[in-house]
């Protein structure tokens, strides 16, 4: 009997986010693929820990925390801040000679080398980071409806624009080799990043690119989910093993 080989799906959040905005992924995917949402310190389950606010020291972090998820085949998926630190995990697992991931998995950022770094300058009070919010479109009203839950996320998405802003592309200078792995890239056609942004993460891989389009804005792969989900379950790499009776 032939068998689909598992496969773990790392899934990294977006700022102001925690693991929990993939544990629907669960009931969705195909049962091969076994989905591993990854908390962040200071939120969710791991509220209690202090937020690490250094791109590179976070990177790190989920590289030493996420040892045996990264263990047999994996891909990694992030979506907009997620999908920079998926890219800083790879990054690094290249550099340390690790295993690499299957598969990168892009959603939602503008390519490391197209990134705007005055985007996360200034306008950290809290009206200016609401009206963020506001205006992504991610957040559930009833988090803007108590006082509480705004705080927390207010907080992590605080802690989460100083690691984007530490964040330094370094391809411009004494460059990484290209990746040498499948980089697959989604993308809202009304999101604020612009498409050459996102097809800029071509120059990111040595192996085959592709980049998919979704109506909606920057939570497209909320807006559309079983559309979006359809389009991931078909970039992750397939590997058929044999199973005898």
């Amino acid at each position: 009997m032939v068998m689909q080989a598992p496969l773990s799906l790392l899934c990294l959040p977006c700022a102001g986010a925690s693991a929990a905005m993939y544990l629907r992924w669960r009931r969705f995917l195909p049962p091969w693929v076994r989905v591993v949402p990854v908390e962040l310190p200071g939120r969710g389950a791991r509220m209690g820990e202090a937020f690490v606010e250094d791109f590179e020291a976070l990177v790190a972090r989920i590289c030493s925390e996420q040892a045996e998820a990264m263990r047999g085949d994996f891909a990694i998926f992030g979506h907009s801040m997620g999908a920079l630190l998926a890219h800083g995990v790879a990054r690094r697992l290249q550099a340390s000679r690790r295993p690499l991931p299957r598969a990168l998995l892009e959603s939602g950022c503008a390519a490391p080398s197209r990134r705007d770094p005055a985007r996360f300058d200034g306008g950290e009070d809290d009206a200016s980071l609401i009206a963020e919010l506001r205006k992504q479109g991610g957040t559930p009203e009833e988090v803007f409806a108590s006082d509480e839950l705004m705080r927390i996320t207010l907080d992590t998405l605080r802690a989460d624009r100083r690691v984007c802003r530490s964040h330094v592309d370094n391809t411009a200078g004494a460059s990484s080799p290209p990746l040498p792995l499948p980089v697959h890239a989604f993308a809202g056609r009304h999101d604020d990043i612009e498409p050459s942004a996102m097809a800029a993460w071509s120059k990111e891989t040595a192996g085959v690119f592709t980049l998919d389009w979704f109506d909606g804005g920057h939570f497209f792969l909320r807006q559309h989910e079983a559309g979006f989900l359809a389009a991931l379950a078909r970039h992750l790499p397939t590997q058929t093993h044999l199973h005898a009776h």
